[in-house]
């Protein structure tokens, strides 16, 4: 089970990695939330979602994680 918002952000790179390159910045660091494009806030939205309904992450984890 994922318990913070790192360990969430990490599996969702890892579990996305077509999105990684048009996501990060320089030096391996990844963008603010509202810099990333639509394509890929939509995919860790959907993703944060399935975490939750398949009981990998709590209902309030999945109401406060961002991107």
């Amino acid at each position: 089970m994922l318990t913070t918002q790192e360990q969430v952000r990490r599996h969702f790179w890892i579990s996305h990695p077509e999105l990684d390159g048009e996501a990060r910045f320089h030096r391996r660091r990844s963008k603010l939330q509202n810099a990333q494009n639509a394509s890929c806030r939509c995919a860790f939205v959907d993703y944060v979602d399935y975490l939750q309904k398949s009981g990998e992450i709590s209902e309030a984890l999945a109401a406060r994680v961002t991107l």
